[in-house]
């Protein structure tokens, strides 16, 4: 193989990896383990349950490597802007991070990010992001946050999950940009409300 062929095939391949779902999580058709997890919405703490969730509708439960991070930041925007398209759908959004409650509290409810329109949940032992089977790394000593605060907890993939009312995966999203993430879980889930 010559090396422009070989150029030609490490683009694709590296085109097509960003097109796949996370390599290791769970899939379309799986069952998406239920979990209750201490959340905030708009600043202020709650109990979240998906399966109570579920009961109105689908729900694109996101995880993501933590709170006030570039592209966290970038994503937690984008799916605050689109909200209102993905409540048109019928959908609800949970974002899950690592993150602790208080952590959480702020970036609910920080107008810059999520601005009080969707819900984040505390997965500090990581043990919801692994139930999803997700890679989970721990945290560097010395990182600090966009905030210049310091990041004192690990990090799970970023990843989508479509949760249909039955429980079930209908898309996982993954290895994509903060911005294509929410876009292609929003066409998906304006394709479960046409289908």
């Amino acid at each position: 193989m010559n090396m422009s062929s070989k150029g030609l095939l490490l683009t694709g391949l590296l085109a097509l990896g960003t097109a796949l779902p996370a390599l290791a999580a769970l899939q379309e058709g799986a069952p998406a383990p239920e979990f209750t997890a201490q959340a905030s919405m708009q600043g202020k703490p709650f109990t979240y349950s998906l399966k109570d969730a579920l009961k109105k509708g689908p729900v694109v439960v996101y995880f993501y490597p933590s709170a006030y991070t570039n592209g966290c930041n970038v994503q937690a925007r984008t799916f605050a802007v689109n909200q209102e398209k993905f409540a048109a759908a019928g959908a609800s959004i949970i974002g899950v991070s690592l993150d602790s409650i208080e952590r959480l509290n702020d970036f609910s409810a920080d107008p810059e990010f999520c601005a009080g329109k969707f819900p984040t949940a505390s997965d500090a032992d990581g043990k919801i992001a692994r139930s999803y089977e997700l890679q989970v790394r721990e945290g560097k000593a010395g990182m600090k946050d966009s905030r210049g605060k310091d990041i004192d907890h690990g990090f799970a993939e970023r990843t989508t999950f479509i949760v249909t009312p039955d429980g079930k995966i209908a898309a996982t999203v993954g290895g994509l940009n903060p911005v294509e993430n929410v876009n292609k879980s929003l066409e998906f889930v304006q394709k479960l409300k046409g289908g």
